[in-house]
């Protein structure tokens, strides 16, 4: 199978989750790197009418909408499976997928992801005590559903990685890098565990935000 690009940004949780879903199919890809404030640049326009990171290119074929690029990769390469064989499991994925995109990434992490990491690190902006504030009761709400449904499970549709965790993850990977995590996670001792388990997977050491920064920099050295 011929290798696989991926349009993104460094720092992108869901960039990343379609890098780490790669690395975990064993598939060969390639970043090419969407520079900041080039979102609504005709070139990336062409490939995503919307303006957003991540797009899948692969033999001649885009694909954008993170959900949809992992079903995709789980399409093309089925092997290991990431979709539950058991449609009850399979429903929890795809409902756990919604929760990341609606509830976790929208009003969360891309308001305090954002204010505490995102917009320092790379807009050198500063945080707004404000908005971080007004997003903490919405943020309870999605950290006490995620505990609940990951239960005592090693993953969150049972015994085997899933597409629901790999898409979770990244979210949660630069939660845990705010002060705010600390309060969130306090009693759901269960997530921070299996946030430490994705952490230490290859497939996410692979894809850590400095690594895919010194990918992206290599690439743009080449070009």
């Amino acid at each position: 199978m011929t290798g696989f690009i991926v349009h993104s940004i460094p720092g992108s949780p869901y960039g990343r989750a379609v890098l780490a879903t790669l690395e975990e199919k064993g598939l060969s890809w390639r970043l090419s790197p969407v520079a900041p404030g080039t979102f609504r640049s005709p070139a990336h326009l062409a490939r995503h009418p919307f303006g957003k990171v991540p797009v899948l290119e692969h033999d001649g074929v885009l694909v954008y909408e993170t959900q949809a690029i992992l079903r995709h990769l789980d399409r093309v390469a089925p092997e290991p499976p990431l979709t539950p064989s058991d449609v009850r499991l399979a429903a929890r994925m795809d409902q756990l997928m919604g929760v990341n995109d609606w509830y976790l990434f929208q009003g969360v992490s891309n308001t305090i992801g954002f204010q505490r990491i995102v917009g320092p690190r790379v807009l050198g902006l500063t945080p707004d005590e404000a908005v971080i504030a007004e997003a903490m009761p919405r943020a309870r709400v999605v950290m006490d559903e995620l505990a609940r449904q990951l239960g005592a499970g090693p993953f969150f549709t049972g015994d085997s990685l899933s597409l629901a965790d790999l898409m979770l993850a990244p979210q949660l990977d630069l939660m845990s890098l705010t002060p705010e995590w600390a309060e969130l996670s306090a009693s759901h001792g269960q997530l921070v565990d299996w946030l430490a388990r994705m952490e230490a997977r290859p497939s996410f050491r692979a894809t850590t935000w400095d690594r895919v920064a010194q990918i992206a920099q290599a690439a743009g050295a080449r070009s």
